[in-house]
């Protein structure tokens, strides 16, 4: 049975990837973005595709549209551009779903919410299991971002519990692929880029501090099963349980993209969780899902994307 899916955040980094995937199914998508971290370029090849749909709006306004399911994706997601003004950021993370709430209950939608592995806070479980509450400053300069994503959760259950409003959520983990933002702050685009450009490699802290990767191709598949998924409600974390530390990454992205880059050490920013993992024995159990791309043959794709994005400029 095909549906309307309503992606908020579809023209962002894993918003558009999804927007792909659900065509791909056969499905329509009606794709909403305010273009704040989002690019038409991440859908331009879809603007002629009869099944896609853009909408320019920001979810922080109340809008009226006619959907079956609705994927919750609009919010800047990397601290470079959440803390670029964090007072948007949570009222993205809070009106926003107020909002995509309010329009599900009354139409009748599922609607799934994307929430982080930064509810997690910097974790003194590991690795982190989704009944873990967390371990979050909520006044640090992360907390627009994460404490924005707990509310966010807390609104999804209460509208279920008050309103049967049918929910899902899906704590995600460290995501890469292409399309991701040459300037997007994260460890994995920051690397790639110094490393094609020969610059130095910066690592923040002493590198031992570790994250889990995961591929957006794997992600976007355990997304679309949970929201396939009929009984359950989540959270659930969606990542990738392989570990790494930053500085391991470092060097395996020296070697792939056969850089001159040497590695400088920089000073930690507050509040940076210093171990990240997910356990993802629930997403196995309840969506048979894992993921299967290894972080050496995500980083050649991300490598390619890159280079070719610089060779343009």
């Amino acid at each position: 049975m095909s549906h309307v899916n309503l992606v908020t955040g579809g023209a962002g980094f894993i918003g558009s990837h999804l927007c792909e995937a659900l065509i791909e199914r056969g499905e329509e998508v009606l794709c909403l973005d305010n273009f704040f971290t989002g690019r038409k370029a991440n859908i331009q090849h879809l603007l002629g595709n009869p099944q896609f749909e853009l909408v320019r709006h920001d979810i922080v306004n109340p809008i009226v549209l006619e959907a079956d399911r609705i994927f919750n994706f609009a919010c800047p997601a990397s601290p470079v551009h959440y803390q670029h003004n964090p007072v948007k950021t949570i009222k993205t993370n809070v009106m926003g779903a107020l909002n995509m709430l309010g329009l599900a209950k009354n139409v009748g939608a599922r609607i799934l919410q994307a929430s982080t592995s930064e509810v997690y806070g910097d974790p003194t479980v590991h690795p982190q299991v989704e009944s873990y509450w967390g371990n979050v400053n909520p006044i640090g300069p992360r907390s627009c971002y994460d404490e924005g994503k707990r509310v966010a959760e807390a609104l999804f259950f209460d509208y279920h519990t008050q309103n049967t409003v049918d929910i899902r959520v899906v704590r995600i983990f460290n995501t890469y692929g292409p399309r991701m933002l040459v300037n997007d702050g994260r460890v994995i685009s920051n690397f790639v880029v110094q490393a094609l450009r020969n610059q130095p490699i910066t690592i923040y802290g002493d590198g031992e501090q570790t994250r889990s990767f995961c591929y957006v191709s794997d992600l976007v598949k355990g997304i679309i099963c949970m929201m396939d998924c009929n009984d359950f409600t989540g959270p659930v974390n969606l990542g990738n349980p392989s570990e790494f530390t930053i500085r391991q990454l470092a060097d395996l992205v020296v070697e792939l993209t056969g850089s001159r880059s040497k590695i400088e050490f920089k000073p930690l920013p507050e509040n940076d969780p210093s171990r990240r993992r997910p356990d993802i024995s629930l997403a196995r159990e309840r969506l048979r899902w894992s993921p299967v791309v290894s972080l050496h043959e995500g980083l050649e794709h991300v490598i390619a994307y890159f280079s070719d994005l610089l060779t343009k400029k």
